[in-house]
């Protein structure tokens, strides 16, 4: 379940490029309120500004009351400050007085214009967390394809309010057939992510993202070998039940994690032998990635968040690497 209620994801998520890739799995449409957050092309800028980030982040005093023998006793904490919301005063989070707040507007649309050095086409952009956390990403107008598999390269910039998050700028791709978030590059680490603590001298470090990521048209290209090269190793069942044993790696002398396994195994077959986001390629190196993140995207279990926050957080911490390389690693074991 999410964290978000369906209502929250409806008015506070915006998806475009609907006409390309469909709905949200979110979507109700009895939950939007006065207006859709869907779009079939491009979120206009000032849609996100004016539904999204129509408030500004404002600093507050911490004090704390409590009752003594001698009455009431009010402390205020000099060294700490509350990041507030303007519009509906909600506290959230709890700083030192070094913290410097990150402008939704500036930091997620200005600099990403300033970045790309020309107005952006929004794909998605959203608020979780009750606004502590925000994101926008920025994606191509038109869908790619290489070896059958349609892909949209995107920039996507996130940041936070709450501490969870520095302002984190990166490329990626979005397969369109199954919405999942992958690597820019499924093989060799590469420079496609710059992070931005809330300091006290972050306004001056956006020169440096640029210079430091691959833009989206490189992306592009990145992505489209990787899938080229995948899409023509050959997988055979028995190295699919071999790769299945690998990736899940369940310990022979617990039980408990033997049964983890085969539930995960079984889940995993599911998707390589009937799903219409995997089964095109099964048979494939493509179709494993594409099996294990469609599970780890859309039905592994997900704690202490909601699915749309933890993807969003993959996507941007690093998670979306982290376990394209787990994918990699144990197919190279079994196709060496």
């Amino acid at each position: 379940m999410s964290r978000e209620t369906s209502q929250w994801l409806n008015q506070n998520v915006l998806i475009g490029y609907t006409e390309k890739r469909g709905t949200a799995w979110h979507y109700r449409a009895s939950n939007q309120g006065d207006e859709p957050n869907h779009y079939t092309g491009a979120i206009p800028t000032e849609d996100v500004r004016r539904r999204l980030f129509n408030w500004k982040p404002v600093e507050g005093e911490i004090t704390a009351t409590a009752m003594t023998s001698d009455g009431v006793l009010t402390t205020t904490a000099p060294d700490r400050k509350a990041i507030m919301r303007s519009d509906t005063g909600d506290i959230l989070g709890i700083f030192k007085q070094s913290y410097r707040p990150h402008e939704y507007d500036q930091w997620l649309i200005r600099n990403v214009e300033s970045i790309l050095d020309a107005d952006i086409a929004i794909g998605s952009a959203g608020l979780l967390k009750n606004g502590a956390v925000a994101w926008v990403q920025v994606e191509l107008e038109d869908t790619l394809e290489v070896e059958g598999v349609e892909y949209r390269p995107f920039l996507t910039a996130a940041t936070s309010l709450d501490g969870s998050l520095a302002s984190t700028y990166q490329t990626g791709s979005q397969v369109v057939v199954c919405d999942n978030t992958l690597s820019v590059a499924l093989g060799e680490d590469v420079a496609h992510r710059f992070k931005i603590r809330h300091s006290a001298h972050s306004l001056n470090r956006i020169g440096e993202v640029r210079d430091a990521l691959h833009i989206i048209h490189q992306a592009a290209d990145s992505f489209a070998a990787e899938v080229e090269a995948l899409v023509q190793q050959e997988v055979t069942k028995k190295q699919w039940r071999d790769f299945t044993l690998a990736y899940t790696d369940p310990d022979p002398d617990s039980k408990r994690s033997m049964s983890i396994a085969r539930t995960k195994i079984d889940q995993l077959d599911r998707l390589w032998n009937t799903d219409e986001r995997v089964e095109p390629w099964r048979g494939t190196a493509w179709g494993v990635v594409a099996a294990v993140n469609t599970w780890l995207h859309h039905e592994a279990p997900v704690r202490g968040a909601s699915r749309v926050e933890r993807n969003m957080e993959r996507a941007a911490m690093g998670g979306v690497d982290a376990s394209d390389r787990q994918i990699m690693k144990a197919l190279d074991k079994v196709l060496a």
